[in-house]
């Protein structure tokens, strides 16, 4: 299973109602639609939405015929389920970043949007979402920048500490990371990504524009300046359409499995009503109310 790392949990929380419903965030919201709609396939085979916690971003999985929705939290999943159903073509899992349970190509597309500001390890979670993805897939990826023109004049008029142009991450609170976009270019290259598309997010975040100007119109306005981070990001939102940058096996996504074990790595796994079952190292990963536990062994 590797080395304990650091993972940020919202396990029993209202993330839904508690950050996003009736909390002032629907510019946001609709600016992250926008730019998904440019650099997401719009069809395929089998998506995974990474951290897609209760399900918001539901609009993007109509065009594919498996959507495997990824959290942490098992909470999340459970408001997911409530909000999309358990039809067949839903897969809901509970895993971490670090070991996804996933077999190698295994999705033709893949989408991590308000995620990646909680990783610790960068490095890892990249290479382990590269194994996953077919040889001529999709990954589109959003993180949090620091390097935006608020935190530009902030850091000018002496109002904060750390540098904007520095490309070390930044933990401004506990597991809550930004990053410079030219670092985040350099994770993916070494995991194996070429950044085709770049859409630069949310220009207009201001607490002041938001309460004069309807959602709507300000994310519509945002949506014409997006284009711009194909040469520079000063945004606190970066989206990157990411494609591997060298040809593997798997064009598209692996048909005969799905899932992996990932302690031990094998593709050979029992499925049972509660759990599968995996023959090469004996482990049991629990199958709960529709929802895949891989974040420990089950008991039973």
């Amino acid at each position: 299973m590797g080395e304990e790392r650091r993972i940020c949990d919202y396990e029993d929380t209202d993330y839904c109602g508690d950050f996003w419903e009736g909390q002032g965030r629907d510019y946001e919201d609709l600016t992250e639609r926008i730019a998904l709609r440019r650099l997401l396939p719009h069809r395929g085979r089998r998506l995974v939405d990474l951290g897609g916690a209760f399900g918001r971003l539901s609009e993007f999985y109509t065009g594919y015929e498996q959507v495997v929705l990824l959290d942490y939290s098992q909470s999340l999943l459970r408001q997911a389920q409530a909000r999309l159903g358990q039809d067949g073509r839903m897969v809901y899992v509970a895993a971490n970043l670090y070991a996804l349970p996933f077999a190698d190509s295994a999705f033709d597309a893949a989408m991590m949007v308000r995620v990646m500001h909680h990783v610790e390890n960068v490095p890892s979670a990249l290479v382990e979402i590269a194994r996953c993805l077919a040889g001529s897939g999709t990954f589109v990826l959003e993180f949090a920048s620091k390097r935006h023109l608020k935190s530009i004049a902030r850091y000018a008029l002496r109002a904060q500490r750390w540098s904007p142009f520095d490309q070390a991450p930044y933990e401004f609170a506990p597991m809550h990371f930004d990053f410079h976009p030219a670092w985040m270019r350099a994770r993916l290259a070494e995991a194996g990504f070429h950044v085709k598309r770049q859409r630069a997010v949310s220009h207009f975040r201001l607490a002041a524009l938001k309460r004069l100007i309807p959602p709507r119109t300000l994310a519509a306005l945002d949506g014409l300046c997006q284009p711009t981070g194909r040469w520079w990001q000063l945004t606190p939102s970066v989206f990157a359409q990411c494609l591997p940058a060298a040809a593997k096996g798997g064009g598209i996504a692996a048909a005969e499995h799905l899932f992996r074990c990932p302690a031990c790595e094998s593709l050979d796994l029992d499925a049972a009503p509660e759990a599968l079952a995996c023959r090469g190292c004996g482990r049991r990963w629990g199958v709960e109310d529709g929802i895949y536990n891989f974040k420990a062994p089950s008991s039973t």
